[in-house]
C-alpha cells in the first residue's frame, strides 16, 4: 500500500521535501494555510558551497540562477547618505541569491504534479493511533495520514500540537525584522545601501528588478504581543520603534503604511531535544530555525532531502528514518545556530562606537588583497556536509541508512 504523508507548509521545505517523496511514489499532501504561494516582500534567500550540488541534484539549479538577484557590494552610509563602509557581496548574497518567493514558486512547480496542495486550509489537531494519524482541518474534511511532517516554520502548528508550546522552545535572539519592496527610488542596480543607529538597521537593496527594492528594517529589543497575521499591528510595531531615526528612514516608513505585502518577525531559534514524536516529524524552521547567517533556506532543502532519502532507505520504519534525518542533521543545525547566535552584535551594534568598529573592520575586509579570503571564509559557513547519494529520483547510488558525512560524526561537538 502506498504510503500517505501530510506535509504542514508551502514555503521551503515542504514543497522541497514534496517534491522528492512524490517523486519516489508517495501519496504526499502539502496543506498551507495562506490562500495561495506567499509571496516575500522582496526578502532575499542565498545558496553558497556545497549547497549548490543539492540544487543542481534538484534539477532547479539553472532555474534559480536564471532568476538570481545578481545583487553586488552594499554600501553603509551615515546620515547624509556619505559612503563609509563596504560589506561584501558574499556576506549577504553567497554563490546564488534569489527572492524567497520566486523560490518558492520554483519549488512549487516542481512538486505540485507529484503531490496534491491545498491552500487556504490548516492543522487544528493531531490524533496520532498505532497505524497513522487522524487530521482534523479548519475547513476540510478530517483525514488519516501515515506520517505527518511540520513544515510550518517558526511558529509551527504542527510542533505546538505534538510537542507543546512554542515558548518552551523559541529563543529569541534580541531583533526583529520588517521585509517588504517599495519603488527603486535610490537608482541601485545590483547594489544596495546599509544605514544604521543604535540598535537599528535598515538596509534598501535592487537586484532583478531594477525598478523594485527590497527593504528590511531591523530593531534590537523585545516586540510586544499581537496576532501573528495581524499586519496592521506589525506596521505600528515597525513604526515606533524606528520613530526619529534618520537618512531615508521616514519616506521608508510611509512606503511601509502602504505595503500590500510585508514579512515580519521575530529573529529566533527553535531549540528541541528531538525533532519527531510517534508519526510526526518536523522539518527546517519548526524544528531548529537557525536564524541570520544560519543557512536556514539551504538546511531547509538538505534536510528534506535527507528525510526523503532516510524514509526511502528505512522501508516504512518512520522511526528509524526520523532518527537517522535527526542524527545527520544536527550537527550542521548546532554550528549555523552558534554562528547566528551574534548577529544583533554585527546588524545592529548597540552604540555609535560599535557601529564605527564594525564599520571598520569591514573597510579592512573588503580590500582587494583579502575579498578572495573572505569568500572563502563565507562559503564555509555553508556548514551543510557532504551530499549523500539515496535511493531517489536524481541520486545514483544507495548508501547505508543513517549513513554520516565524512567531514563529521555524532560525537562532533558542532
Amino acid at each position: 500500500m502506498t504510503m500517505s504523508i501530510l506535509i504542514s507548509g508551502g514555503g521551503v521545505a515542504g514543497p522541497s521535501l514534496a517534491h522528492w517523496l512524490g517523486r519516489s511514489g508517495y501519496a504526499v499532501t502539502v496543506v498551507e494555510r495562506a490562500p495561495g504561494l506567499r509571496g516575500s516582500g522582496g526578502v532575499p534567500v542565498d545558496f553558497r558551497g556545497d549547497q549548490l550540488a543539492l540544487l543542481a541534484r534538484m534539477g532547479v539549479l539553472g532555474e534559480i540562477q536564471a532568476w538570481q538577484t545578481g545583487m553586488g557590494d552594499q554600501a553603509v552610509v551615515g546620515a547624509d547618505g556619505r559612503r563609509l563602509s563596504t560589506f561584501p557581496s558574499a556576506l549577504f548574497s553567497g554563490d546564488v541569491e534569489i527572492e524567497r518567493g520566486d523560490l518558492a514558486r520554483i519549488l512549487y512547480s516542481r512538486s505540485k504534479d507529484a503531490a496534491e496542495y491545498v491552500f487556504g486550509d490548516h492543522i487544528t489537531a493531531l490524533a496520532q493511533a498505532p497505524d497513522g494519524v487522524d487530521v482534523t482541518f479548519a475547513r476540510g474534511p478530517a483525514r488519516r495520514f501515515d506520517l505527518v511532517v511540520g513544515a510550518d516554520g517558526l511558529h509551527s502548528t504542527v510542533r505546538r500540537l505534538a510537542f507543546g508550546g512554542e515558548q518552551q522552545y523559541r529563543h529569541d535572539l534580541g531583533l526583529a525584522v520588517a521585509g517588504f519592496s517599495v519603488p527603486n527610488t535610490f537608482g541601485l542596480d545590483h547594489s544596495g545601501l546599509i544605514y544604521n543607529e543604535p540598535g537599528r538597521l535598515a538596509m534598501v537593496a535592487s537586484g532583478r528588478d531594477r525598478a523594485r527594492a527590497a527593504v528590511a528594517l531591523m530593531f534590537a529589543g523585545p516586540v510586544p504581543d499581537y496576532g501573528w497575521h495581524d499586519t496592521g499591528a506589525q506596521k505600528r510595531i515597525v513604526a515606533e520603534h524606528f520613530a526619529g531615526a534618520g537618512w531615508q528612514v521616514p519616506a521608508l516608513l510611509e512606503a511601509l503604511s502602504e505595503a500590500p505585502e510585508l514579512y515580519f518577525d521575530t529573529i529566533s531559534q527553535i531549540r528541541l531535544d528531538r525533532w519527531s514524536a510517534g508519526r510526526v516529524v518536523l522539518l527546517g524552521d519548526a524544528a531548529w530555525c537557525t536564524g541570520p547567517g544560519g543557512n536556514g533556506t539551504g538546511h531547509a532543502m538538505f534536510g528534506a532531502y535527507t528525510l526523503a532519502g532516510e524514509l526511502a532507505l528505512a522501508g516504512g520504519d518512520h522511526l528509524a528514518a526520523y532518527r537517522n534525518y535527526e542524527q545527520i542533521m544536527r550537527p550542521p543545525v548546532a554550528k549555523s545556530q552558534k554562528q547566528a547566535a551574534g548577529a544583533a552584535r554585527f546588524l545592529t551594534p548597540a552604540t555609535e562606537r560599535k557601529i564605527r568598529n564594525r564599520n571598520r573592520t569591514f573597510r579592512i575586509l573588503s580590500a582587494p588583497a583579502l575579498r578572495g579570503v573572505f569568500g572563502w571564509l563565507a562559503r564555509r559557513t555553508a556548514n551543510t556536509g557532504t551530499l549523500r547519494d539515496y535511493p531517489l529520483p536524481g541520486s545514483p547510488a544507495r548508501v547505508r541508512a543513517g549513513q554520516l558525512s565524512p567531514r563529521w560524526t555524532p560525537a562532533d561537538p558542532a
